[in-house]
């Protein structure tokens, strides 16, 4: 299985990502976790990461997409993934069917997590991490709307995309994601 898992921060997508990880047997790859280790293994894209980083700047497409497209060869990643936190553009999406496809593999489908702002901002507020603030929650909202929305309209458009309430108790949510990847699978 090949899946990805979008949604808006404070969806739950780390939590529900690290259980269907568990449940189909797949890696849970994360960017966010891949930069880290890149940059702690001091590999030349952590570094191109790291001076990114440093100087403020969000990395930029290209070192992503090579990152993504190493940690896919990983023998780990022969029976499937779940993605979290990629594609976050048109253009990484694009870029993510090429490698896959020349791995033979294409994409199973993509999950989008749904959650009003209301829900977002209490549930980043209750995890009391220092940067989790209303106006700085409310700008990676606007962010997720401007950059990662046009990656849901893309996935739609291709018919890969199931949208599943994420409001609700942890085992509600990941039922509903279980019968949107049966959904998928049907589609196929």
């Amino acid at each position: 299985m090949r899946l990805i898992l979008l949604g808006p921060p404070g969806a739950g997508k780390g939590t529900q990502a690290a259980r269907l990880a568990r449940h189909y047997q797949v890696p849970h790859l994360s960017t966010g976790d891949m930069l880290r280790d890149a940059i702690r293994q001091g590999t030349p894209l952590g570094m191109l990461a790291k001076d990114a980083l440093e100087n403020g700047q969000l990395v930029d497409d290209e070192t992503i997409i090579k990152l993504v497209d190493e940690r896919l060869q990983q023998p780990d990643c022969r029976a499937g993934c779940l993605l979290d936190g990629f594609p976050r553009t048109v253009e990484q999406a694009r870029r993510l069917e090429v490698i896959l496809g020349k791995g033979g593999k294409p994409l199973d489908g993509v999950v989008e997590l749904l959650v009003n702002e209301d829900e977002v901002v209490q549930r980043m507020m209750a995890r009391g991490r220092p940067d989790d603030k209303p106006e700085i929650i409310l700008e990676r909202m606007a962010a997720y709307h401007r950059q990662t929305e046009p990656v849901s309209d893309y996935y739609r458009s291709k018919r890969q995309l199931e949208m599943v309430n994420a409001i609700g108790a942890q085992d509600e949510v990941f039922a509903r994601i279980e019968s949107a990847i049966g959904r998928l699978a049907k589609a196929k």
